[in-house]
C-alpha cells in the first residue's frame, strides 16, 4: 500500500508545483491532458489583436459559464476590447488595465487554474503571458431563494437557505450589517473541494470557540463533503450519543438572531441546512417566531413542546407499566374498560404496542419518501389499515391505537426532526422497560437518560443549560426556557456570549416621576 500512496502524493505535489508557461502551446497541451474525456469542458482557442497574431485560450465548464461570449459578460467585453487592439499592446493591457476589473484575478499555478474552473469560473490564457486570468461567472445552476419547507412560521421572514453557500452567507449579512460579522472560508474534501464558511460576531463569540471548530474541521481528511450532515457527524465530540450537538436550520433570520447571541453558524456548499453551535437541549424546542409574538402565547406553545417531548418518550411505556404491574393506581371503571377492550386480542400488551409503534414509523417513512401527491394517500391508507381494520379484526385493542396515536402526534409537535429522532428511538427502550419491569423500569430508564444528558456537552457548554450548571454570575437563562419572559426582561445574552458582552438590551424609557399625570 505504501507505493500507491507515494505515487498519489508525488502526483499531487507535481500538480501543486506546475507553473503556468508563457508559451500557450504548452499550457494547452497540459490542459487537454488533464481534461481528457471531460466532455463537459469547453476548450476554445482564439486569435486576437490587429492581424490576429496573438493566440489565446479560454477554458470553462459548459453549463456553469453559459453564453459567456455575450456582450454583457466580463470575458466577452475583455475579448472584444482586445479584438482590434495592436498586438504589441495586448500584453501591456492585460498586465496593467485588464487586472483592474473586479471580476478578474491572476493565477500563477495550474492547480489554481483547475480549482477555479471546477468552481464554475472561466480561465483565460494568453500567449506570452506567464499567468492565467480567472473570470468570475454566475457559476453552477442553483435553486433561487425560496420559502423554507421544513420550518414553517406564521410570522417572520419567509426566506430560506439555498444550495449556494455564498448566497446563504449573503442572506445572513443582509440582516447583520456590521463589519464585526466575520466570514471564514475553508475548502474541505479531497475530491469534492466543498466550500465551508464559518459566520460569527467577532466581539461576541466565546474565546477559543472559533479555533476549536476549525481544529475539528482540520482533524479529518475525506473524499467528499456533500452535505452539512457529514461535517456534523465528523466534528461532534460524543458520537455515540443519540442527541444532536449541532442545531440545524434553514432560516437566515434564526441564524442571524443566534449569531447575535454569540453562536457560530457553519454553512456548507450544496446544502440548504446551516449548523449552529454550541447547541443545548433548550435550543431545539425554540423556533424563530418565539421572539416575534407576545410572551403569553409563546410560553404556552413552549410548555406544549416540552410536554410533547415527555409524552413521546414515556407515554407508551407508562401505559404498559400501569396496565401490567400497577393497576391499583387506575379507577375501577377504567380497568374494566381496558380489560373489555383487550378481550380476544391474541398478542401480549408489550408486543402489541411494539408492533403498532413500528407500523407508525413505517407509515411515517413511507409518507416522507413518497412523491407529494401520494403522501396523503399513504396516511389515509395507513390510518384505515392500522386504525379501523386492525381493531375490527381484533388484532390490536382500541386503547393501544389511542396510545400510539398520542405518542405519534407528540413526536410531530417537536419543532425539529433531528431532535425528535432520539426520543422516537428511545421510546422503544422505555416500552420494553415498562412492559417488563413496570414503574421501576421506567424510573431506571429515565435515570439513565438524564444522567447521559447531564454529562453531555456541546463545545464546552452543558447540554442541560439553563436548567443545570448555572455558575455564571448574572446569568438569567431561565427567563427564556420553559416560559419566555416579556422582551424587556430578556436583557442578557445566553451563556454562549463573552462575559463582558452579556448585556444585549438597554431600556431607554424613563420612569415617570411620582405625581406626573397625563393630560388628555
Amino acid at each position: 500500500m505504501a507505493a500507491p500512496l507515494l505515487l498519489h502524493r508525488n502526483f499531487k505535489e507535481r500538480q501543486m508545483s506546475e507553473k503556468i508557461s508563457s508559451k500557450i502551446e504548452k499550457n494547452e497541451e497540459y490542459v487537454r491532458k488533464r481534461l481528457k474525456n471531460c466532455d463537459d469542458f469547453i476548450i476554445r482557442p482564439m486569435v486576437l489583436g490587429e492581424g490576429k497574431k496573438i493566440r489565446c485560450l479560454v477554458v470553462y465548464i459548459e453549463v456553469a459559464v453559459s453564453n459567456m461570449m455575450l456582450e454583457d459578460s466580463v470575458i466577452g467585453k475583455l475579448v472584444n476590447h482586445m479584438w482590434e487592439m495592436p498586438s504589441d499592446k495586448i500584453l501591456e493591457f492585460v498586465r496593467d488595465n485588464g487586472m483592474g476589473i473586479s471580476d478578474v484575478q491572476p493565477l500563477d499555478t495550474m492547480e489554481e487554474v483547475f480549482a477555479s474552473m471546477m468552481a464554475g469560473n472561466a480561465v483565460f490564457f494568453l500567449d506570452g503571458y506567464s499567468r492565467a486570468i480567472k473570470v468570475s461567472s454566475k457559476g453552477y445552476p442553483n435553486l433561487s431563494v425560496s420559502e423554507s419547507t421544513r420550518e414553517k412560521v406564521l410570522r417572520g421572514s419567509k426566506e430560506g437557505f439555498t444550495d449556494a453557500v455564498k448566497t446563504n452567507s449573503a442572506l445572513v449579512r443582509k440582516r447583520i450589517r456590521d463589519t464585526r460579522l466575520k466570514v471564514k472560508q475553508k475548502t474541505l474534501g479531497e475530491r469534492s473541494q466543498t466550500v465551508v464558511q464559518l459566520l460569527y460576531m467577532e466581539d461576541l463569540v466565546r474565546p477559543g470557540l472559533v479555533e476549536e471548530i476549525e481544529k475539528r474541521l482540520d482533524s479529518f481528511v475525506i473524499d467528499g463533503v456533500l452535505d452539512s450532515g457529514v461535517l456534523e457527524q465528523m466534528t461532534e465530540s460524543s458520537w455515540l450519543s443519540p442527541f444532536p450537538q449541532f442545531q440545524t436550520t434553514e432560516r437566515p433570520d434564526k441564524c442571524a438572531a443566534e449569531i447575535l447571541n454569540g453562536r457560530i453558524l457553519l454553512l456548507t456548499d450544496h446544502s440548504p441546512v446551516g449548523l449552529l453551535l454550541p447547541a443545548v437541549f433548550n435550543d431545539f424546542l425554540q423556533v424563530s417566531e418565539d421572539y416575534y409574538n407576545r410572551f403569553a402565547i409563546v410560553s404556552l406553545q413552549r410548555l406544549i413542546r416540552y410536554g410533547a417531548v415527555i409524552l413521546t418518550l414515556l407515554f407508551s411505556g407508562t401505559y404498559l407499566a400501569v396496565t401490567n404491574f400497577h393497576t391499583q393506581v387506575l379507577p375501577t371503571n377504567l380497568i374494566l374498560s381496558f380489560s373489555e377492550a383487550r378481550q380476544g386480542v391474541p398478542f401480549p400488551g408489550m408486543l402489541e404496542v411494539l408492533l403498532m409503534e413500528l407500523a407508525f414509523e413505517t407509515i411515517r417513512e413511507a409518507g416522507v419518501r413518497m412523491p407529494g401527491p401520494l403522501g396523503g394517500t399513504i396516511g389515509i391508507v395507513g390510518g384505515l389499515i392500522i386504525g379501523q381494520a386492525a381493531v375490527t379484526a381484533n388484532l390490536v385493542s382500541p386503547i393501544v391505537v389511542v396510545v400510539v396515536a398520542v405518542t405519534a402526534l407528540s413526536s410531530l409537535a417537536i419543532p425539529t426532526d433531528e431532535f425528535s429522532a432520539p426520543f422516537r428511538l428511545l421510546k422503544f427502550g422505555f416500552v420494553i422497560l415498562g412492559g417488563t419491569m413496570g414503574v421501576f423500569g421506567m424510573l431506571l430508564g429515565l435515570y439513565l437518560v438524564l444522567s447521559h444528558l447531564a454529562g453531555l456537552k456541546s463545545f464546552g457548554i452543558p447540554y442541560l443549560s439553563p436548567f443545570a450548571a448555572q455558575n455564571k454570575e448574572g446569568y438569567s437563562g431561565e427567563r427564556d426556557s420553559f416560559i419566555r419572559f416579556p422582551l424587556p426582561f430578556l436583557t442578557r445574552r445566553p451563556v454562549y456570549a463573552r462575559k463582558e458582552e452579556q448585556i444585549r438590551l438597554r431600556d431607554g424609557r424613563k420612569i415617570k416621576e411620582k405625581g406626573e399625570r397625563h393630560v388628555y
